[in-house]
């Protein structure tokens, strides 16, 4: 005998269990809730897009390319490129869509390279310091007393201390190139103060709530509390949190770069903007070295800035009931 499973949000009957009411119970909000979110969707999009072009662009593109020498020097962007060896023609014809730069790089091959290479950067950052900062926010906000007394005390410190002159610090003392994990670790460690102290602020209101009175009271555990009631209630608070780490690091990753303190091994954006600088590529005119980059930068920011505003009207039940 069929079973009917009456949702939440519909007086229309689903029929069965299992997946159907999964559905119905929490995948159709999200969606209905997405698709009256514009600004979440358009994010997203942006982001999809440029990771597209990341992945079509490794099946169809040599990116080995990526090193010098690899192509003509200086080259504007061309799809029909006669080789020349020796300064004879070889009859070979090439491609060079994004052209080359001073090096014999293939633009193009440095774009699909070094696109997600930044990307990883900010999302390992983006991890780390939500980690750190959401374990030391819990343990200050609900233990208080000397837990939260050092730990705001650490956090202030941090927050005082410039990062981005600790990052360079670390860069010199240890005087070699950090890998993509390194850096994104890096960061990570310097920039988890910041989620720490908002995630703080928020879980001291929740604290108070009646519903984590009532769990106290029945004899619940602190630790039963903060993953059972409070964590879940935050998770939308979290994941926007996320976001803006993720773009925080992301921009100290470039900057780092930008000033010849990255791994020149690496085709990243942020070491891309750095030989333009050096080799001034603008003064030569060629635009068609620091425009890709610049587009990238632009879509990834745009791109998280836009999902950042649809996850706060998420977090925040006073902004989503007008959406």
């Amino acid at each position: 005998m069929t079973e009917l499973v009456t949702t939440p949000d519909s007086s229309t009957p689903v029929k069965g269990g299992g997946w159907s009411q999964f559905y119905e119970e929490r995948v159709r909000p999200i969606k209905r809730y997405a698709v009256r979110n514009p600004s979440l969707i358009w994010g997203m999009g942006l982001l999809l897009s440029l990771l597209l072009f990341v992945g079509v662009g490794h099946l169809v593109w040599d990116t080995e390319q990526f090193h010098p020498l690899s192509a003509p020097t200086r080259l504007a962007p061309t799809l029909s490129h006669e080789m020349i060896k020796g300064g004879e023609p070889t009859g070979e014809v090439r491609a060079f869509p994004f052209g080359t730069d001073t090096a014999g790089r293939d633009l193009i091959a440095v774009a699909i390279l070094g696109t997600p290479l930044t990307l990883r950067i900010g999302i390992i950052a983006g991890f780390v310091s939500i980690a750190l900062g959401t374990v030391a926010a819990f343990m200050a906000a609900y233990y208080r007393g000397w837990v939260d007394g050092t730990i705001r005390s650490v956090v202030d410190v941090g927050l005082a201390m410039p990062g981005l002159l600790i990052l360079i610090l670390i860069r010199i003392n240890i005087g070699r190139e950090l890998s993509i994990d390194e850096m994104g670790l890096a960061l990570g460690l310097v920039g988890w103060v910041f989620p720490a102290r908002t995630i703080r602020s928020q879980v001291l209101v929740m604290r108070e709530q009646a519903y984590v009175e009532l769990s106290r009271l029945s004899g619940t555990s602190g630790m039963g509390i903060i993953f059972k009631e409070m964590l879940p209630n935050l998770i939308p608070y979290i994941t926007a949190s996320l976001v803006a780490s993720v773009a925080g690091a992301i921009l100290a990753s470039i900057g780092l770069e930008a000033i010849g303190l990255g791994n020149f091994s690496l085709p990243t954006l942020g070491m891309t903007i750095y030989f333009n600088i050096q080799f001034s590529s603008i003064t030569l005119g060629m635009w068609w070295w620091w425009l890709p980059p610049l587009v990238a930068i632009v879509i990834v920011f745009l791109g998280l800035f836009l999902i950042s505003s649809g996850l706060d009207e998420w977090s925040n039940p006073r902004m989503r009931k007008r959406v």
